[in-house]
């Protein structure tokens, strides 16, 4: 049987300390619960999952395909759901996942997190460390092959285009920003984003000016713990 509590990794990083731990969920039946906190706030969880899962769904039903032949990156590795999420898709062929913070991904790497060894050791998973803002200029994603162009771009970095993890992201997230996507994807490739807030028309409006159709799509789920419904947004636009 697991210990109640354990913390799992401490680091310092340039977004503040970085924190994984597991605990058991007593109420729910002793199951583990792995958790992150950055800069002392609560990040993300494995309990609730299900607007990870969707980023992938909702980008892939969008994307241009023919069997096995879609490539993705992932912004943000994170515990690993939406990677996984894009590859249980038999028309993905690979996965590149860009993490700017290293010990993320040494947590799935040493098989510290649940997810880890299934992502490390699936051949179509790629993962590499990097700025993922700053990749969208100059060479791109794969540091292995410059220029490389992909079907789908899901990005699950900050917390929405309003609440950011640092502020040098926000140009990003505006149109002129959301534009440097456009050369790292095929045409009619899709672009989507996870956020934790309910729809903005503002963004949505953004990524219009920006891409052939825009849609925001709610997600509710149910989270447990909380015993509460909540609501996130996956934002899918195509090129």
């Amino acid at each position: 049987m697991s210990l109640n509590y354990e913390e799992l990794d401490y680091r310092r990083t340039r977004f503040g300390d970085l924190i994984l731990r597991r605990r058991r969920a007593i109420s729910m039946g002793g199951a583990d619960v792995y958790e992150v906190k950055l800069d002392g706030r609560f990040l993300m969880s494995s309990i609730v999952n299900d607007s990870e899962n969707a980023l992938a769904d909702l980008a892939l039903a969008a994307a241009p395909r023919e069997e096995l032949d879609v490539d993705v990156v992932v912004g943000g590795l994170g515990l690993g759901y939406t990677a996984r999420a894009a590859l249980d898709h038999p028309s993905v062929r690979s996965v590149l996942v860009v993490e700017y913070l290293e010990p993320v991904i040494d947590w799935h790497r040493r098989g510290l997190v649940p997810l880890g060894s299934e992502l490390t050791g699936d051949s179509r998973c790629r993962m590499v460390q990097g700025d993922f803002f700053g990749m969208l200029d100059g060479d791109g994603f794969d540091p292995e092959n410059p220029g490389r162009r992909f079907h789908a771009v899901l990005v699950d970095i900050d917390h929405s285009p309003r609440s950011l993890l640092h502020d040098s992201h926000g140009p990003f997230y505006t149109a002129d920003g959301l534009r440097r996507i456009i050369p790292r994807l095929h045409p009619g490739g899709v672009f989507a984003l996870w956020s934790a807030d309910p729809p903005d028309e503002g963004f949505r409006q953004r990524l219009s000016a920006v891409f052939t159709e825009a849609k925001a799509h709610p997600v509710a789920y149910y989270h447990p713990l909380l015993d509460c419904e909540d609501t996130n947004t996956i934002y899918v636009a195509r090129i």
